[in-house]
């Protein structure tokens, strides 16, 4: 059900009704629950199978935590089997393929089976056959459950941080199965702690005039993001990418540009429209995008870039590795290790491994250069943001190209011939339009922006261009596929 369509209107108007009618009752989180698995099972059935049992895994793992003087192998529990779920469902077949590769390079005959094949075969037909039943099942298409990056990560931080003594023990299981799939921010985050949303869920929210309006215009917003920039956007960005050797350096350049603007348009549409509803129901989800192309060094980019993830391998991966606490070498090993595990997490191909590398050596190479007095006080802002946006934007091709030769001629062409990009100026005027927008709202004149009738107004303006001119082409969310 994607947020951006009738379907999840009408869903959502009778969750919502129901919901006030119950909020202040028992029945307000099992039926926040039931609403919950519905919209995921809107996507496929089974998926309910997956998220229950990662959901009960970790909420009996804390059980037993608190019940055990040796909590260690509890949280190691929790861990392999989160990552595991992952390792199956979205690494596998990668892993399989890369693997088989190898030894057909070595000149092994022998290859690894795949390991959905391999699940059904020998796990499932072989207990039907050992039970005595005839019938074999045959394996299905193998498909990456939506948003599995996203709860598992969310699950997992959970158990990581009772184990440290940050959060106390749920006992409420509804309560933490909501906690893992509320439906608003279950598929593409943000990823939230326990320690923000449960104590949210433990409790009747109240929901005010100031609430419906600030979720209204959430919503607003984010579907215009989706809709009227990120789709339009991904038009251009698809006949480009799509077949690169057909394009000068004009077009590959705008197109890479305008897939940086269509990624955040799309990711952050997404997530403001998670907050909007959330705040409808008087939950507050946490800030996941803060204007990241505002920012003025690499470091900075990643705390307004999808911070919701930034922060959770900051906390589980980058601090349990040592941190900055073991001197300039390993300070800058800990930085490109998690860099490259936060590009493996966006999908099993290499492209995204080498941007994560990419992302890594530029890190590393301005971090000292970005704490210094010069850079901080000497360096133009303008400047500071002209060469983040840049570096950003080059790194998005090996992201978005289908294939590492693919982005390998992106690199190399962008700098050939001079033929006509054939690019909207539409769209160039509504990004231009955009980036003008944020950079007043980190400036002084942010208050203008905070007027109630520049507020109206500009919500206004979105819902006519919605109506008006928004095409019906309904494309799903970039990052349901992580």
């Amino acid at each position: 059900m994607l947020f951006h369509t009738w379907t999840f209107a009408a869903f959502f108007l009778v969750v919502y009704l129901v919901y006030l009618a119950v909020k202040g009752t028992w029945l307000r989180l099992p039926w926040l629950l039931l609403a919950s698995y519905v919209f995921y099972a809107g996507w496929n059935p089974l998926y309910l199978i997956l998220i229950l049992y990662a959901t009960s895994v970790d909420y009996l793992t804390v059980m037993g935590m608190s019940r055990s003087r040796w909590k260690g192998p509890w949280v190691a529990l929790s861990v392999v089997n989160n990552l595991g779920l992952l390792g199956f469902f979205k690494y596998g077949k990668f892993l399989v393929e890369n693997v088989n590769w190898l030894l057909h390079t070595v000149g092994v005959t022998y290859l690894v089976p795949d390991p959905n094949v391999a699940f059904v075969s020998n796990g499932v037909n072989a207990l039907l056959g050992r039970l005595g039943v005839t019938y074999t099942v045959e394996p299905l298409p193998f498909l990456l459950p939506v948003g599995i990056s996203f709860y598992v990560f969310q699950s997992m931080s959970y158990t990581i941080d009772y184990y440290r003594g940050n959060v106390g023990k749920e006992r409420n299981f509804i309560r933490y199965a909501t906690f893992v799939s509320l439906f608003p921010q279950l598929v593409a985050g943000p990823i939230e702690r326990a320690k923000n949303l449960l104590p949210q869920l433990r409790h009747v929210p109240t929901i005010t005039r100031q609430d419906v309006a600030d979720g209204l215009s959430l919503f607003v917003v984010g579907l215009f993001k989706k809709v009227a920039l990120a789709d339009f956007l991904a038009l251009y960005v698809e006949r480009v990418y799509s077949a690169p050797s057909g394009f000068q350096g004009p077009a590959l350049i705008l197109a890479t540009v305008a897939f940086g603007w269509q990624i955040y348009f799309d990711f952050s549409g997404y997530t403001d429209m998670a907050r909007g509803i959330g705040r409808l129901m008087g939950i507050r989800l946490m800030l996941n995008f803060n204007n990241p192309y505002l920012a003025t060094g690499l470091g900075d980019f990643w705390r307004r870039w999808h911070i919701s993830l930034s922060t959770w391998f900051r906390d589980y991966v980058y601090i349990p590795l040592g941190g900055s606490r073991h001197g300039t070498v390993r300070t800058y090993v800990n930085l490109c290790l998690t860099m490259l595990v936060s590009g493996l997490w966006h999908g099993a191909m290499w492209t995204f491994v080498l941007w994560g590398a990419v992302h890594a050596a530029g890190y590393a190479a301005t971090r000292h250069l970005e704490s210094t007095a010069f850079y901080r006080d000497r360096v133009p802002r303008l400047v500071k943001r002209v060469w983040v946006f840049s570096f950003v934007t080059f790194a998005w091709i090996f992201f978005r190209a289908e294939s590492i030769a693919d982005a390998w001629w992106i690199v190399k062409g962008i700098g050939s011939g001079l033929g006509d990009p054939r690019f909207p100026l539409t769209m160039a005027a509504m990004v231009a339009a955009v980036w003008f927008y944020q950079a007043v709202y980190e400036s002084k004149l942010r208050a203008m922006l905070e007027l109630a009738p520049v507020r109206v107004g500009l919500v206004a303006c979105m819902v006519l261009y919605l109506s008006l001119v928004a095409g019906s082409n309904q494309q799903p969310f970039i990052y349901f596929q992580f």
